[in-house]
């Protein structure tokens, strides 16, 4: 069996479009007829260009292959044009296309992805939502309201989740690590407060940032949420800088989480080093893949630490971080995006019920991917996937951060 043809979807959630903008599909095939299927998270070039690198990784290093040789063509994506070392648009492009062969490897075999990565060690995973606007929520007033965020935190409990994130800490901008506004610590405590009081002991809070302060505000900043315990700070500064992240999590009594961002067990080894993080959170379109991050999984165990794997994406990469989470010890949490258009893009094939998701056992991942709905939403936007912006943290006015796909866009 040798991999043989290559599609590449891109298709657009609808407004307001939880997940980002786009999702970059990949449909890879066998000379002997099994299709697989994959998802190249967020990059940072436009889908068109990633399309071009995505087709040359396949190309110059994987076709012609057998699918069972993973570990062959993560070394050929990784050592390419003499890197040897993280390269985050190279291994996007790769990541798609090694879920993809685990798909495959798992239809040939008729088993499901993760019995083939050790099996079954969690039969029920524990997953947890992000708090996005109710229908009777104004989809802009949304994020600076800490009672209406307390409201959906109280409705998502009600639906059975056992923790949810929030992020009301300001922008994420081009500019690197800011101070916080102050009034962006008293917004951030205020939602702490309404949220633990909506859910009491019944929910886990995870405080999302996104790398955008500077190692003292980020101190400052999780100081001041220490009260109302959040399971984790994700990600208080930029990702590249381990030794300041190290700082965050020796002044700070909430366990710091991050991956996002990342790629390849290289990344993930440096924070693990250095204590920057208890909590990784990788995204398998992104960071090398299923089999990388299994490896991951184990360095972290050594270290104690744990897993929760990320995602802002599309109903294929929540796949396969579903199937590694089904095989490691070491699994925290599992993130969920359910909207109507990721579940009908497999099809209802996987939810997430009661605030859990059931190993599947279908063969491979075990979606079933709707192709024509898939193509009959194309991008055709010029934004990126997410998008940080130029202005700078607003001391005066305050900020109103909708993230990187805004809930008001059409």
């Amino acid at each position: 069996m040798k991999l043989q043809d290559l599609d590449i979807i891109v298709t657009a959630p609808p407004a307001p479009g939880w997940g980002g903008r786009y999702w970059i599909l990949v449909k890879v095939t066998t000379d002997t007829g099994i299709t697989g299927w994959g998802e190249c998270y967020a990059s940072s070039i436009g889908p068109e260009a990633m399309g071009h690198v995505i087709r040359d990784v396949f190309e110059r290093h994987m076709l012609g292959e057998n699918p069972e040789n993973i570990e062959m063509m993560f070394r050929r994506a990784y050592s390419s044009g003499f890197t040897q070392r993280p390269d985050l648009t190279v291994m996007g492009a790769f990541s798609g296309l090694e879920i993809a062969c685990w798909d495959i490897l798992g239809k040939d075999r008729d088993r499901p992805v993760y019995a083939l990565l050790g099996g079954l060690m969690n039969q029920r995973i524990r997953a947890y939502t992000y708090l996005y606007p109710l229908p009777q929520h104004d989809l802009s007033d949304f994020w600076t309201s800490p009672d209406q965020a307390g409201e959906c935190a109280a409705e998502m409990v009600r639906r059975g989740f056992t923790a949810v994130k929030f992020d009301p800490a300001g922008p994420y901008t081009i500019r690197g690590g800011h101070m916080p506004a102050m009034s962006d610590i008293s917004m951030s405590v205020a939602f702490c407060k309404a949220i633990r009081e909506a859910v009491g002991d019944r929910a886990d809070l995870l405080f999302g940032t996104h790398g955008q302060f500077n190692t003292a505000g980020a101190i400052r900043l999780g100081q001041a949420l220490e009260p109302y315990s959040p399971l984790w700070f994700e990600e208080p500064t930029p990702p590249d800088m381990i030794e300041d992240m190290a700082r965050v999590a020796r002044n700070v009594r909430i366990p710091v989480a991050t991956g996002e961002r990342m790629t390849t067990k290289a990344e993930f080894g440096a924070v693990l080093r250095t204590g920057a993080a208890e909590i990784l959170q990788p995204a398998l379109g992104r960071a090398g893949g299923i089999w990388e991050m299994k490896k991951v999984a184990a360095m972290a165990e050594v270290f104690n630490a744990q897993m929760a794997p990320h995602l802002y994406a599309g109903p294929i990469e929540w796949a396969a971080n579903i199937h590694l989470s089904v095989s490691i010890p070491n699994l925290l949490l599992l993130e969920s995006i359910e909207t109507p258009f990721h579940n009908q893009l497999i099809k209802n094939s996987l939810r997430v019920d009661d605030g859990f998701v059931t190993a599947p056992t279908a063969p491979g991942l075990g979606i079933e991917v709707d192709e024509d709905l898939a193509r009959a939403h194309p991008y055709t936007g010029d934004g990126l996937h997410l998008q940080m912006q130029e202005e700078p943290c607003d001391y005066v006015n305050g900020n109103a951060f909708q993230g990187g796909a805004s809930a008001t866009e059409g």
